[in-house]
């Protein structure tokens, strides 16, 4: 990917409406690989109680960080969409932190991709969940 299209996919990413409205941010993107990065935001606590995020709103990250990773990927025609995409939580994230996303689209056939990410608060070591996933591939 050149720098014109890597630019074009983090615009493309962070104006998808879903995106707008989770406050997605793209940190890295490119060779099939991308890390977007989602603030904490009161509006998406799941538990008033103990102000965790939402699993829904982690799994949204997820997932578009999975999808920028296939359209990042140099034998990518650009577009791809979720076949399926198993997430692993493993622990809440901790309220007040963001929650990044680090997917990396591992093997690409001419059909489906497939990619594995997870997302992780400040603890960079104790992973918030895991996912795997495969996605559409778009022949260019």
């Amino acid at each position: 990917m050149d720098a014109d299209q890597i630019e074009t996919a983090r615009q493309f990413i962070e104006a998808l409406p879903h995106a707008a409205a989770l406050g997605l941010s793209v940190v890295q993107i490119g060779d099939g690989m991308a890390e977007i990065v989602m603030p904490y935001n009161p509006c998406l606590i799941g538990d008033p109680d103990t102000g965790v995020i939402h699993g829904g709103a982690v799994s949204a990250l997820m997932d578009t960080c999975g999808g920028a990773a296939v359209v990042s990927h140099p034998l990518s025609g650009g577009g791809t969409a979720t076949i399926g995409l198993r997430i692993d939580y493993m622990r809440a994230a901790t309220p007040g932190q963001s929650i990044t996303a680090h997917a990396v689209c591992h093997h690409i056939t001419r059909s489906v991709a497939f990619v594995r990410a997870t997302a992780t608060d400040d603890d960079t070591d104790r992973p918030v969940a895991t996912a795997t996933g495969t996605f559409t591939v778009e022949q260019g």
